[in-house]
């Protein structure tokens, strides 16, 4: 029988919580249980195994990231909704490290497929659709804005860019008007631009 101040919601927000303070990397069934003050035995009671509890990590990471991307491209196009979809991203990778690594791990199917996903992935798509890019190019343009943004985060988030000034806000601001010119002329052919 679960114990009564359990649920599984606050299990997964324990686990979330403390991947933020130690690390996505150190989320185990025994240091959430710990965190909680109960008995590791009592956790099976709400998920499996570990596997299901960092997917159910993953799934709240995007619940709670799409609520910061959506207050920050509310009422915004084009350039404005670009900065706020990157900017909501890295204030998330900064305040919630343990939740955003957890973005980075392969989501499950049942992850992928969950609320937040959907809200993430539709958000991205309509700050996109703004640019009036062709819907057969919108996975290509997600994919590389992901990779621009998750990249220089993870290299920030490594001390990489600590070596040399400007400070990194400096680039950071650079990048995001990189992407939006990109984003702009972006070509719509496999070979537009290629040299000849």
């Amino acid at each position: 029988m679960p114990r009564a101040h359990l649920s599984r919601a606050a299990v997964v927000a324990a686990a979330a919580d403390l991947a933020d303070e130690s690390g996505f990397e150190q989320v185990t069934l025994s240091a959430v249980a710990r965190r909680l003050h109960v008995q590791a035995a009592s956790l099976y009671n709400h998920v499996r195994d570990r596997a299901e509890l960092l997917a159910d990590v993953h799934a709240l990471a995007l619940d709670e990231l799409a609520d910061r991307i959506a207050a920050a491209v509310a009422g915004r196009s084009e350039r404005d909704a670009l900065v706020g979809l990157a900017e909501a991203q890295r204030d998330f990778a900064r305040t919630c490290p343990g939740r955003w690594a957890a973005l980075q791990q392969p989501a499950a199917p049942s992850t992928a497929g969950s609320p937040g996903a959907v809200r993430v992935a539709t958000l991205t798509t309509a700050v996109l659709r703004g640019y009036g890019l062709p819907d057969d190019e919108l996975v290509h343009v997600t994919r590389f804005l992901g990779a621009t943004v998750n990249g220089f985060l993870a290299l920030e988030r490594s001390g990489a860019f600590a070596h040399r000034p400007p400070a990194t806000d400096v680039s950071w601001a650079r990048a995001l008007t990189a992407l939006d010119t990109l984003v702009r002329h972006w070509p719509t052919t496999p070979d537009a631009g290629a040299p000849r």
